[in-house]
């Protein structure tokens, strides 16, 4: 059978996370991605991250790319400039994420690239967009996430906004670019035409807020920062102590409460008036709060977990990495992949894949992420450059 991508190739300029998991995401799906890095150094991800001296495959990098083909390019010089148009003629869809402007003074940009390859799609992902007052400011993560008013919402009033510890810009920037790119992909498959996409991380990041920004845009409503309280307001949807822990209730409507207090064994508590309804409990918070905290801690998680599971109440226990790869439901998820580790054989890594299956042909690891510069003699004999010729550009410095 064909996956959705089989015969599309790309070349992937970039870096870190965003970009690259985009790659990614498409060569699960089975595009052939060519990765240009830097020669010596590669993609800095490649020692981000990393607690050993192993500059070749952090497990920064390797979450990033599966199924691609490494190959070292100094883009400052002229012959890698024409190695790159000459990848391109073959070439549907070019991913890039350097500052904006860094590839027109390359002479990479899309519409000199566009000159050779007239259909060709174009990806440029960055921190703040092409154009606009802060088009070419560099940004991570961390920084979008105060930019775009998300640390706004994220942590206690007692101490303040907090970031995430993980990159949720980052990733979703990831999935929102291999949308944009799918989407162009099909675009071309009915028109003929490529395009030009400008994928941004503010952007991104707003997109994750919609409901958020909706609130204040139609209410004039900020929800300020609530610690781990539900932004709906209602007190039975927050994470509470157990008599051994934490975990997470979302008990929003009606019947839910009802069936919260019943499993407590006091459904009669919501005949007071302070109980009654989710308008009498939003203005009752604290009472709500401690109520529910002291109930709880009455039984362990694990017995609250079953209890309150099986009566239809959404419920969670407050997980950390270990716990939560054990789970047997990702197993039947097949959301993580094992390959043999190009540089310590007999070794596996191991890694997260995609956030769906597809029956059939869904997405697939068929490759580690390569090595530095892994693929330079495969890819560039393959482009008609004898051997002398690549000692030569071996000898430079330009692969």
């Amino acid at each position: 059978m064909t996956q959705a991508f089989e015969g599309i190739s790309i070349l992937d300029f970039t870096q870190v996370f965003a970009g690259p998991f985009a790659a990614m995401q498409l060569a699960l799906l089975g595009a052939e991605v060519i990765k240009i890095e830097q020669p010596l150094h590669g993609d800095q991800t490649r020692n981000l991250m990393n607690t050993i001296d192993d500059k070749a495959l952090s497990p920064a990098f390797v979450a990033m790319n599966f199924n691609k083909r490494s190959l070292t390019l100094n883009l400052k010089s002229d012959q890698a400039t024409a190695i790159i148009r000459k990848l391109i003629a073959n070439t549907d869809v070019v991913i890039e994420n350097f500052k904006a402007g860094t590839m027109t003074k390359l002479g990479l940009d899309y519409n000199a690239l566009n000159k050779i390859k007239p259909d060709l799609i174009y990806c440029s992902v960055t921190g703040y967009g092409q154009h606009g007052p802060k088009a070419g400011e560099a940004a991570y993560d961390g920084a979008i996430q105060a930019a775009s008013g998300m640390m706004s919402q994220n942590g206690h009033p007692t101490t303040g906004p907090t970031r995430t510890g993980f990159m949720p810009v980052d990733m979703a920037t990831s999935l929102n670019a291999a949308f944009a790119i799918a989407a162009s992909l099909h675009r071309k498959a009915q028109t003929g035409e490529g395009q030009y996409i400008d994928v941004a991380m503010l952007d991104t990041a707003i997109v994750v807020q919609a409901a958020q920004f909706s609130n204040y845009f139609n209410r004039g409503k900020k929800l300020g920062l609530m610690g781990n309280a539900s932004p709906t307001g209602q007190p039975t949807a927050n994470v509470f102590a157990t008599k051994d822990g934490f975990i997470q209730i979302t008990a929003l409507r009606q019947n839910q409460v009802e069936k919260l207090f019943d499993a407590f064994g006091r459904i009669e508590d919501l005949k007071r008036p302070e109980f009654v309804d989710p308008s009498s409990r939003a203005k009752n918070a604290a009472l709500i709060n401690d109520h529910v905290t002291e109930q709880l801690q009455q039984r362990n998680t694990r017995e609250w977990l079953l209890d309150l599971a099986k009566r239809g109440i959404p419920v969670a226990e407050i997980r950390d990495v270990p716990q939560v790869i054990a789970d047997p439901q990702l197993a039947h998820r097949e959301i993580f992949a094992s390959v043999a580790s190009p540089n310590e054989p007999g070794k596996e890594i191991k890694a997260v894949k995609a956030g769906f299956m597809a029956t059939p042909d869904g997405p697939k690891v068929v490759s580690a992420p390569p090595l530095l510069g892994a693929d330079n003699h495969q890819i560039l004999t393959a482009l008609g450059y004898s051997e002398s010729e690549y000692a030569d550009l071996k000898a430079k410095g330009v692969i």
